[in-house]
Order: C-alpha cells, then structure tokens, then sequence
C-alpha cells in the first residue's frame, strides 16, 4: 500500500468514532472531501443509538498533493479496514457514503456479499461524462493538479473542508475504481437505498444510470433530492438522507436479525 507524506490534518476534517449499539454504520466521504462532510449525519446515526464510523481516507483532509501519492486500493483499504474493526464490534454493519465513498461502499458489498447488511449511497459516482477525463493519466505526467469544485452546495453560508484542486494521478485511479467497480454491481445481494440530486455539478446523472442498470442481484431503492447539490450531506435535502438512512436501517437490521 502507498504511504502519503505526513502532513497537518485540517481542522474539521479528524475521524469521526461513535460507539453504541450492535448495529455498525460505517460512512466514507468523497474525493478530495473529509469526514466534515458526513459528520452531521453521522451524529444523527449515533445519537440514534448505532455504533458509527467515519476514517479520514489517505492522502485527503491534508494537502491536495498528498493525494498523487495514494491510490484507490489505499482509499479502499481504508474503508475495508473501518468496516472488518465493525464486524468485531457489531452484529450488523451498514455502510454507507457520499460521492466516491459510494463508490468504496458499493465495492466492499461486492466483496462482502451478505456481510453488509445494506448499502446507502450519497450520489455515488461510477464514471464521468467529461471527454477529458480520459487524458487523466497523460495530464498527471505533466501538471499535478486542475482546479476543482469543492463546496458543490445549494444551501448558502455552507461550506466543505475539501480540496479546491483536482489531483490529476488520484483522479486517474479514481477512473480504475470506476473500472473495477462498475462491472461488478451484479455481485451486491444487499439491498441499496441510494438518494440522487436533481442537480449535481460533479456527478453526472449516467452514474446513478450504471447503478440502476448494473445491480441486478439485489432491490435498489432510488430517491431524488430536489434542492440539493452534490455534496447533499450538508446540503437542503439532508434530513430527508439522515431520516431515511435510518428508517433503511431499522428495516433491514431487523431482517438480518
């Protein structure tokens, strides 16, 4: 696994650890994103009673050059570690994320299998729309980064602790997790709730698309945000996630026993 530099973690960005019940929830934020950007819901998953997980994935929370030097297997292993220390401490785990921590959480349901008690994703992105995108790996060799959009929310006054840049070699292997992941959605038996913003600037609607048309396995639940942008957690819509993440929860944990 690569070792990103060391470097000051900003605050607002710290791991987010809450212990309570038998029932785990792990959360995972996106690209460039932190914890920050899950906390609210992540406190309300708690002060419901479930135990609650949110690492801050390598290379992010930081410096956006940290991210060139980490790759997707390390944001993965990441996530894979956070969910297996649930699995010691839960009888249930769940795991849900935004953007490209719906990505990894719909990977560790295509390796989990009936392991994950379910999935809830947050305008997960399994591919782009963008030509450009696919020059990533020629343009990481020249510049290291392209400006970005971070703070992608309709609510005003609210900001995210995120990366105003785009690391051009983490976005290249952000396109292998999309490689590895999409192919695989026919894998997940877990039932998948996913909410999806009407209006996103960074996620394209095609990867809600991929999710509907590859999933096959499983029941997939999507519901549409109308006055949210991509970063929904912070976002108008985020009651209508964080309520229905945990009635998803309650049904299914208790169908899991």
């Amino acid at each position: 696994m690569t070792s990103a530099p060391q470097s000051s973690v900003r605050p607002g960005a710290e791991p987010l650890e809450r212990d309570g019940d038998s029932t785990g929830v792990l959360l995972v934020h996106g690209f460039t994103g932190t914890p920050q950007s899950m906390r609210p819901w992540g406190e309300f998953l708690a002060e419901a009673g479930l135990t609650v997980s949110c690492p801050l994935l390598p290379g992010h929370g930081t410096r956006w050059q940290d991210m060139n030097a980490t790759t997707w297997q390390d944001w993965f292993a990441a996530a894979d570690g956070a969910f297996n220390r649930l699995r010691e401490r839960c009888e249930t785990v769940f795991v849900m994320g935004l953007s490209m921590g719906g990505t990894l959480t719909l990977r560790l349901a295509e390796v989990y299998g009936s392991d994950v008690a379910g999935v809830v994703t947050v305008n997960p992105s399994l591919g782009t729309d963008r030509k450009v995108a696919v020059l990533a790996p020629l343009l990481s060799r020249i510049v290291p980064c392209l400006p970005g959009i971070s703070s992608d929310i309709k609510a005003p006054g609210v900001d995210e602790v995120a990366y105003g840049r785009v690391p051009l070699r983490a976005f290249a292997s952000l396109r292998e997790l999309w490689a590895v992941t999409a192919p695989d959605l026919g894998r997940i038996v877990s039932p998948v709730l996913t909410f999806r913003s009407r209006v996103d600037h960074v996620v394209e609607p095609s990867s809600g698309r991929i999710l509907l048309a590859g999933a096959t396995s499983c029941t997939v639940s999507e519901r549409i945000l109308e006055d949210s942008y991509h970063v929904a957690t912070l976002d108008n819509d985020q009651k209508t996630i964080f309520e229905g993440s945990l009635e998803f929860v309650r049904t299914h944990a208790v169908v899991s026993g």
